[in-house]
């Protein structure tokens, strides 16, 4: 690869990322922070795919007969908590910190792709490369990544920038969210009369407490159900007739959602309703050639517990990115100067000159 001065190109990804903490992207409302990106791309002499706020684009010279790795990164936020002493839309560097909303999940995987892509287009690789800035990941919607990917060219395999400390994230759990109903029938609490839904309810929501699927994921662990919200009742003296509850079910790769939602089903004897299935676990083989090249330069595979875009990818992915996971989603948000700049340092020891198709399984 042509030299290239780590220390200049974390510099240009820390100004691109102090602009990006300044505008609000939360999900639904990235429009904003889109347009600024597209320009910045355009302006540095790359075209542009854009769909909604999602935004991508294609190595120069892309040959459609070699394989091509995605490098994918989201630019929406949550809403800042509580607890912020800075204003998260600020972005102010303090002992080698930048500060701001966004800065760690995942702003920093943002330019640091950016960066990387940059300096690999202007180099022959085995592969083409696609760069895709995605919106709505935090909230899984139907409008980020899956809205786009149908009209990319074929993927072969994909980075997805997540802050992972720059650990390689090989497996991923997967989410289902349920509602279940248990239906009873309304009386008076002082007489001995109607069918308490909330005592119904209360058998299956034990099973969720204490059930154990069998498979238990080497990377993963267990497939793992919580109780998180429960609903019922109108006043204090009438008896309930309807109890709901919502369940979180965080899937390993053992198991389709539709596979846990069938066994699940049998063992209840309230109503049970999945909103979804479609975001399943994700696993690429540890033998995978871009998971033993992250293995010699020092990175240790992981399993993670937390959601992101990989669930919505039909090829293989591998989540790695700067930052440190306990940092997201926390007041007073930050990631350190060296996590970039050792960030686009690694990327590029990682990919350039790397194989992405083969396999030695």
């Amino acid at each position: 690869m042509t030299q290239y001065d780590p220390t200049l190109l974390a510099a240009e990804a820390t100004e691109l990322l102090s602009s990006l903490i300044s505008i609000p992207s939360l999900s639904r409302e990235e429009s904003q922070a889109a347009d600024y990106l597209q320009h910045y791309f355009e302006t540095e002499g790359m075209e542009t795919g854009r769909k909604g706020n999602n935004i991508w684009c294609l190595s120069p010279m892309f040959l459609p007969e070699k394989p091509t790795l995605l490098l994918n990164s989201h630019i929406d936020t949550v809403r800042p908590v509580a607890g912020w002493r800075r204003n998260p839309y600020t972005p102010s560097i303090e002992n080698g910190k930048l500060y701001g909303l966004g800065s760690n999940d995942a702003g920093a995987s943002v330019v640091s792709l950016w960066e990387v892509f940059r300096q690999l287009c202007r180099t022959t690789q085995a592969y083409n490369l696609i760069y895709l800035v995605s919106c709505e990941e935090e909230i899984s919607g139907s409008n980020g990544i899956e809205s786009v990917l149908s009209q990319l060219p074929t993927v072969s395999f994909a980075i997805v920038g997540e802050p992972t400390d720059m650990q390689p994230a090989i497996a991923e759990k997967g989410l289902m969210v349920l509602d279940v109903t248990a239906i009873g029938k309304a009386g008076h609490a002082a007489r001995d009369e109607g069918d308490n839904a909330i005592y119904k309810a209360l058998d299956d929501i034990i099973w969720f407490r204490d059930y154990h699927f069998a498979k238990v994921s080497p990377l993963l662990g267990a497939v793992k159900m919580t109780v998180t919200q429960i609903n019922a009742g109108t006043q204090h003296n009438v008896v309930p007739n309807r109890c709901t509850f919502v369940v979180d079910v965080r899937s390993n790769e053992c198991y389709t959602n539709q596979e846990l939602f069938a066994e699940i089903k049998q063992h209840l004897s309230c109503e049970i309703r999945a909103r979804s299935f479609r975001l399943g676990s994700s696993h690429v083989s540890p033998h995978h050639p871009l998971v033993r090249r992250a293995v010699d330069l020092g990175r240790i595979p992981f399993g993670s517990p937390t959601l992101s875009d990989q669930a919505l990818m039909s090829f293989p992915s591998m989540k790695m990115g700067p930052g440190k996971g306990n940092r997201s989603h926390t007041a007073d948000e930050y990631v350190r100067l060296e996590e970039i700049e050792a960030a686009i340092s690694l990327y590029l020891e990682l990919l350039d000159g790397a194989d992405i198709t083969a396999t030695t399984d």
